[in-house]
This record gives structure tokens, sequence and C-alpha cells, in this order.
């Protein structure tokens, strides 16, 4: 059963299981899993999504309820106003235990994968993140928050992959098997009410 955590005449922020596409109109995508919950609530409503998450990552999304909503929140998306972040699981401890990453990524839409690169071409884009590191998770992991300054396809797995320290369970940018799931989940995202401009904040963070 999908949980909504909110929901008004604009907006909906409800977790995204893992497995689930965030956006399309299959019968598993989350905006039609959504839509198909708040109906269920005697509520019917077209859900425009604003942002993504891999299909194997977890947690918290918001979806706009409205045409003016989606491009109130896609604008903020786009203006870096909104705050995300994430837990993350990584072979390795990042050196030193909080800082930051900044990388020239180029996305390969051909292989669905992103690289690292050395210089700014066509299609290549700046990303940068914040991380901290909570705790070991023994067996050489450790546990890591992460606050995204900019939302790259695949960003948290190839900014760690690409320094040695992959995600657990992420097999596509480097992690040994391990029969375990993407160890990724979205637990924090703040922004501001697309009508009332109220700042609304949803899961734990780790970085105020």
């Amino acid at each position: 059963m999908l949980h909504v955590y909110y929901y008004d005449c604009d907006l909906a922020v409800c977790e995204k299981p893992r497995g689930t596409l965030s956006e399309g109109e299959g019968k598993d995508a989350l905006p039609v899993l959504l839509a198909t919950a708040l109906s269920k609530e005697g509520d019917v409503r077209t859900v425009y999504p604003v942002h993504r998450l891999d299909r194997e990552t977890e947690g918290i999304m918001v979806y706009a309820l409205n045409a003016d909503a989606a491009a109130a929140l896609s604008a903020q998306m786009a203006a870096q106003k909104v705050h995300k972040e994430y837990l993350a699981e990584v072979h390795g401890t990042p050196n030193p235990l909080e800082g930051c990453m900044e990388d020239l990524l180029f996305f390969d839409r051909t292989r669905n994968r992103s690289y690292v690169v050395t210089r700014m071409r066509r299609g290549v884009k700046e990303a940068s993140l914040r991380y901290r590191v909570l705790e070991s998770a023994g067996e050489g992991i450790s546990r890591v928050a992460i606050r995204l300054k900019t939302g790259r396809t695949h960003q948290i797995r190839v900014q760690f992959g690409s320094r040695r320290m992959p995600l657990v369970g992420d097999r596509r940018y480097g992690a040994p098997p391990s029969g375990r799931p993407l160890a990724l989940r979205a637990c924090y995202l703040s922004f501001l009410h697309p009508t009332t401009g109220e700042r609304m904040s949803f899961g734990e963070t780790h970085f105020e």
C-alpha cells in the first residue's frame, strides 16, 4: 500500500517504494499509484512529476496536482531551492569524514550510465554534493548522509563509485556481488509550498 505523507489541492508527498518508476503511465509507475491512492480518498487528481528517483532507489518524493503547482515546484528544483537528502551505505570510508564532492558528469542515454569526465563539453554538467559519514555499518561499509546541491542522473552512485566507494548493491557502478538491493534512500525533502510560500519539510535532516 502506498504511503502518502501529505496532500492538498496543489501537491502530494509520498514514499516511493523500491522498484517502482518515479514517472510514466504504466500501472506500476508511481504517478499512477498515487492517483489511485488519492482517488480512494474520493479525490481524483492529475499527477505531475517534478523530480525523479532511480527505479532502485526508495524514499520521499513530491508530486504536483495541477499545472501551476508543477511549474512552481519545477522552478524551485531548477533554482536548487529544494533540499534533498539521502542515506546510503558505501564500501569503504570517505576521507575526510565530512566534505563535498564536485565533478563533471556525462550521461550516456544509450547505456543509461553516467561517467565522470575531465572537461566541459556538450552534454556535460557540473555535479556537486555534501556528505557526512554517520557510522560504520561493519564489514568495511559506512553509512553516509548526503545532501545534493545538483540533481544529475545517477549522481550519488557515480560520484561515490568513481572514488572506489560504490554504494552497496550497486553493481552498475562497481559494487561487488552481495545479493543486496541498492542501499540508497531519499530520507529528507524540503521545499516551499507553491501557493502559500510556506517551507514544508518531510523526513529527517542530517545537515542542520
